[in-house]
């Protein structure tokens, strides 16, 4: 999969979700039709008629596709690092741009500010989009960013390593942000560029992988502590986790959360080898430095009038 030089490539990982997919590249071809522009879509293993569908309506995209389903995070690496373009723009399937030049003030706040390695845009979430969409915050360093739409700076990307693999989903962005820390690269929050993410969030715990999610973010987050924090740290914060899920989802009855937990904590136990293999840990300083940092921006709201 080679890809030419641009200045921006939009890139878009998707599975079985035809009709999300086709409405954002609806929404974006404005973008995808300049010429600074690449699109780039990744089919992970579709049934629907994705791939078919794509090349016969989008022509000027680049698709490509894995007979069966290789993860998400395989799909995002291989794309990120055979890109050419000076910035990669990360939209999901389901997420669209509703600021209408959303490039030319990413490629401005990237040339103002050298030691952004990535830039976190403001994010909308809901099935339709605000109706107010002025925002009066400012740009500033976070802690870390949101998959569903965010900048790199290619030149970022190639001196952190890949997204983790075996972390499947959840996680990975604060993994990537860490190592951004590391490397003295910063994530800034960019609220002038506005994503609206099609998703209705309250609705997802009534999905039959409510589960799976909340296991897979539990370990996500076992997974960072031990691989970045110091270790005299992670004792209280692994029995804090656990005895939130226990209070706030247990006790109350919600009992796919303990089955959730258990699977989480195995998947810990699992992992060592590759948590033995991957650390990078904060010093004390840093930890004190990063924990000072804004925290991640994560959800936006219009401000009620």
């Amino acid at each position: 999969m080679g890809l030419n030089k641009h200045n921006f490539s939009i890139l878009i990982t998707t599975k079985n979700r035809c009709s999300d997919l086709i409405f954002t590249l609806n929404k974006i071809k404005y973008l995808i039709e300049t010429e600074e522009v690449e699109c780039v879509v990744f089919d992970d293993g579709s049934t629907d008629g994705t791939f078919e569908k794509v090349n016969k309506d989008f022509p000027g995209i680049k698709i490509f596709r894995n007979e069966s389903s290789k993860g998400y995070l395989y799909c995002r690496n291989k794309m990120l690092n055979e890109t050419q373009a000076e910035f990669a723009i990360s939209l999901d399937d389901d997420a669209h741009f509703i600021t209408q030049d959303p490039l030319n003030a990413i490629r401005k706040h990237f040339d103002e500010n050298k030691n952004c390695g990535l830039i976190a845009l403001r994010i909308f979430w809901g099935l339709d989009e605000p109706v107010e969409i002025i925002s009066a915050e400012k740009s500033q360093r976070v802690k870390g960013f949101v998959g569903c739409g965010h900048v790199w700076r290619m030149s970022a990307w190639r001196d952190t390593p890949n997204y983790p693999e075996w972390f499947e989903f959840y996680g990975e962005e604060d993994f990537s942000a860490m190592q951004l820390f590391k490397r003295n690269w910063e994530v800034h929050y960019f609220p002038e560029v506005l994503i609206n993410h099609r998703v209705n969030i309250k609705a997802r715990k009534k999905n039959a992988d409510y589960a799976i999610r909340l296991q897979r973010s539990l370990r996500a987050g076992w997974y960072l502590y031990f691989l970045f924090l110091p270790l005299k740290v992670i004792p209280r914060k692994m029995v804090y986790s656990i005895w939130m899920q226990l209070k706030l989802k247990v006790f109350k009855g919600d009992f796919k959360a303990l089955k959730a937990l258990f699977y989480a904590l195995f998947n810990l136990i699992g992992s060592i080898p590759k948590i033995i293999k991957n650390k990078n840990r904060f010093t004390d300083k840093e930890f004190y430095e990063f924990r000072k940092l804004e925290d991640t921006r994560i959800y936006w709201q219009p401000e009620k009038k």
